[in-house]
């Protein structure tokens, strides 16, 4: 068969002909500078393929040429800390060598094939391993072992292993039929790591978010779609997320966000350091990074590659938050590939399948018990953020999120101008995972941690019909139990609710520091129920005291906390004496 030439060129999208034997989703070079796509339809002999990198100058008659296989990534030692674009190239690597701009046609695998590791095997010769099984350790990062997996698919008696310092390319040993063994193996981003079977959610995913963790929690191996409009601060909380949240590992995929955005990103993790285990947060966090002026068609592989890493730690028995900011972008790019090729348009331009790709993505997360011995549960807890067109819900992508999201993390544009961070509306909100964590809660939390949530939900409901009414016929009008629900509401928006994610010790809220805030505040209640039956007038209750108490408790170090929750309790108890 003849060499195939390009007859077609429209932005990211290249027909090449003839390629009639080329398989769908297989890997090709394109052009005499070899850029990287990916064949996504076929037609008879004419193929069409989607280019992951720029295709200005790309000419017509210039030749491509098939690989044999798919879009893959290398998983091994290595990936913690690193910085990889859409396709999994490390941007600092790339940056040495091209200087601020990818060079067309680099090609360069994210694992560096010079650093050496330190292998322990698990395993000796003579024993029969099959694919999943750990034979051996790595410590990737201080504090966290990287397990080494037999790649699926591979089976036999080990003929040898050895101990040492190894690159991720070198024979760390082999099987008897001479099958070599690495540190690194290949996998295609888009197919899904098997798993011998799903386990039910029972733990939460703690965020240190108080909204989240007390009012709409997400299980670990769960997922959660967090629309909001412009200004309403998803990538902060996604930022907060991948700060504070208790993971073993972080995935973050900036997917078609600004480049400012990144940057800052980029600034921050460099500098930021976990509080539990003082180690730059950088050592437990893959960053993809894959901004709004880079090809769309990148931008659709860079979910499918955080996926898949995040599923490849998960095998080792980790929980890995992936944090994608945001899922829009990747829909925009799944509708400007499908306008390419020019297929019938759904609602609002985006493809007809979009629907069912998103629930195969949402689909991907889970707590799992892993393929291998020795016996593994790891999970992938999914975060997704929206961003719909002037924050309207009814858009498709945000629709397509709550058909198959477990909860909706609902952004309200007037709270943000409000400066209520996390912007949550609390009206829209939900969450499917409230009565399988609440087991965990009442365990390690205290047991009466579901009422309070339920009745703290309950005060905020009525706090926005008794402010309708303020609104009409003004807050001295009200009854006095109607103006104290009203203080209680603004207690809990401002100090349970409400954090601030620049301050040391607010910026992340311990399950005890949540509850010490929700218990406070009904202590609060409850107290000035009881002075207002005593037909004491609300103007009685010393309410800045009790203020300055609850701020002093919600800014509390650790170390602090027992002692500040002393003061507001005792703050409370006396807030109706002359």
């Amino acid at each position: 068969m003849s060499e195939a030439r390009i007859i077609r060129v429209a932005g990211a999208i290249a027909e090449a002909r003839p390629l009639g034997d080329v398989a769908l989703y297989e890997l090709v070079e394109v052009g005499e500078r070899k850029l990287l796509g990916e064949v996504i339809r076929l037609e008879g002999e004419v193929a069409t393929i989607q280019v992951f990198e720029e295709t200005t100058g790309l000419a017509l008659n210039e030749p491509v040429r098939p690989t044999g296989g798919s879009l893959m990534t290398e998983l091994g030692p290595g990936l913690l800390g690193s910085i990889l674009d859409g396709v999994g190239r490390p941007l600092q690597a790339i940056a040495d060598r091209s200087g601020d701009f990818i060079a067309p046609g680099m090609a360069l695998p994210p694992l560096d094939p010079d650093a050496r590791w330190t292998f322990s095997p698990t395993v000796s010769s003579g024993a029969e391993i099959a694919e999943g099984d750990v034979i051996g350790t790595v410590e990737e990062r201080p504090g966290l072992v990287h397990q080494i997996l037999l790649p699926l698919g591979t089976q036999g008696r080990v003929a040898r292993i050895e101990g040492g310092a190894y690159t991720i390319k070198e024979p760390i040993g082999a099987l008897e039929d001479g099958t070599p063994l690495r540190l690194s193996h290949r996998w295609a981003i888009r197919k899904r790591r098997p798993m011998v079977r799903r386990l039910a959610g029972d733990r939460p995913f703690i965020t240190g978010q108080r909204v989240f963790d007390f009012l709409f929690p997400v299980a670990e191996g769960g997922s959660v779609a967090v629309p909001g409009g412009f200004g309403t601060g998803k990538t902060v909380i996604e930022q907060s997320l991948a700060k504070f949240a208790k993971a073993d590992v972080i995935v973050y995929i900036g997917c078609g966000e600004r480049g400012n955005e990144m940057a800052e990103v980029l600034h921050d993790f460099g500098r930021l350091t976990d509080p539990e285990t003082g180690r730059p947060i950088m050592d437990r966090t893959v960053l993809i990074v894959n901004t709004s002026n880079m090809p769309v068609a990148a931008r659709d592989a860079s979910v499918y590659l955080g996926m898949t890493v995040a599923e490849y730690y998960r095998d080792m028995g980790y929980h890995v938050a992936v944090l994608a900011d945001s899922l829009s972008r990747w829909a925009e790019a799944l509708r400007e590939i499908a306008a390419r090729l020019q297929e019938m348009p759904g609602e609002e331009g985006y493809p007809t399948y979009l629907a069912n790709r998103m629930s195969r993505l949402y689909e991907r997360a889970g707590r799992v018990e892993t393929l291998g011995s020795p016996s593994r549960t790891g999970a992938v807890t999914f975060i997704s953020a929206v961003s719909p067109p002037g924050g309207d819900f009814a858009e498709p992508v945000t629709q397509g999120s709550l058909r198959v999201a477990g909860a909706l993390w609902a952004l309200d544009a007037g709270l943000a101008h409000q400066r209520q961070f996390p912007a949550v509306d609390w009206d829209t909100s939900y969450s499917l995972y409230v009565e399988a964590t609440s087991a965990w809660f009442s365990a390690e939390g205290s047991s009466d941690w579901s009422e309070l949530r339920s009745q703290t939900m309950r005060l905020l409901q009525r706090d926005r019909e008794l402010r309708e009414i303020a609104g009409l016929v003004g807050v001295d009008a009200l009854a006095d139990d109607d103006r104290l629900v009203l203080e209680g509401a603004r207690i809990a928006r401002e100090f349970l609710i409400g954090q601030n994610a620049f301050h040391e010790h607010d910026a992340f809220s311990a399950v005890a520091k949540t509850h010490s805030l929700a218990k406070l505040l009904w202590d609060f209640m409850n107290r000035g129920g009881s002075i207002l039956s005593d037909e004491a007038g609300f103007e009685k209750l010393d309410l800045a005291t009790v203020r300055l108490a609850f701020g002093a408790v919600k800014n509390a170090a650790p170390s602090d906390l027992d002692a500040m929750v002393s003061h507001a309790t005792d703050a409370i108890a006396n807030m109706g004496t002359p």
